[in-house]
This record gives structure tokens, C-alpha cells and sequence, in this order.
């Protein structure tokens, strides 16, 4: 019977009466090897390959200023190409100086953070802080059973 009192007065357990312990080593040593493995599944990077946007586009200005950064780093305004050096004076002549123009800046997806970044600091120190980055517009098309009354 389990609840039987030791007879002989002694402080020694039966062995029903012990912990066994090596089934719970296995399963604290199974619950680590899990923790180990899914935790720098659960830290991975988050891949940034395609820069597309799904959000309604905003109007733009009648005639807007695109600044391009091609793969091979060349610098377009419009479709002519532009050096660095001459990037501020191109600028204020397409815009006539007017600072508080927006500049829209396309950048292949294959170019580095580092050229966007410099480009974006050539841009600010030129002085025009209103800069946005454009990126492919997604287009949701419906099937005709979604289409709204």
C-alpha cells in the first residue's frame, strides 16, 4: 500500500517513494535543445530584397524633380545623366532655387545603403531637406466576383 509507514523506524525511503530523475533530465535536456534551436530561427533577418509599396499613391507636384541612383552609382535628373560635382547647380536650375522642393529619389534595388545614404547627404547639403524615396507601386488587381457593386 502506498501509504504504509515505515515499520522499522528507520529515516530510509522505499524506492516507491523517490524521485525519479533521470526521466526529467531527459526532458529539461529536450526542452534546451528546442530553445536553441528555435531561437535564432525566431532572430532571423527580415530580407529587404524588393522595394514595393501597397499604399494609395499621393498626388504630386505638377512637375516633379526625380533623382535617379542607377546600379552602376550614376546619378540621372530626369533622363540626363548628372555628375556629383554638378548635382547642387543642376538642382537649383531645375527648380530655380527653390529649396522647399520635394525631390523624388529612385534607386535600383541593387544599390548599396551606403551610395543611397551619400547621395541623400549630397541632397542635404545642397540644402533640400523635403526628400522622398520612391519605390515600385504595387497594383492589387481584383478578380471580377470581388468587383463592388
Amino acid at each position: 500500500m502506498a501509504g504504509e509507514v515505515c515499520e522499522s523506524g528507520g529515516d530510509r525511503l522505499d524506492d516507491k517513494h523517490r524521485l525519479n530523475v533521470p526521466p526529467l533530465i531527459d526532458v529539461m535536456l529536450v526542452l534546451l535543445l528546442i530553445v536553441m534551436v528555435a531561437a535564432p530561427i525566431a532572430a532571423a533577418d527580415i530580407n529587404v530584397d524588393r522595394p514595393a509599396s501597397t499604399a494609395k499613391s499621393v498626388p504630386r507636384a505638377d512637375r516633379p524633380l526625380y533623382l535617379t541612383l542607377n546600379s552602376n552609382h550614376t546619378l540621372r535628373i530626369g533622363d540626363n545623366p548628372v555628375a556629383r560635382e554638378d548635382l547642387r547647380a543642376v538642382i537649383d536650375r531645375s527648380v530655380d532655387g527653390d529649396k522647399e522642393t520635394r525631390i523624388f529619389v529612385r534607386a535600383d534595388k541593387n544599390v548599396d545603403y551606403g551610395s543611397l545614404m551619400e547621395v541623400m547627404d549630397l541632397l542635404r547639403g545642397a540644402g533640400y531637406p523635403k526628400v522622398a524615396l520612391v519605390g515600385l507601386e504595387m497594383v492589387t488587381v481584383l478578380p471580377p466576383s470581388a468587383a463592388l457593386p
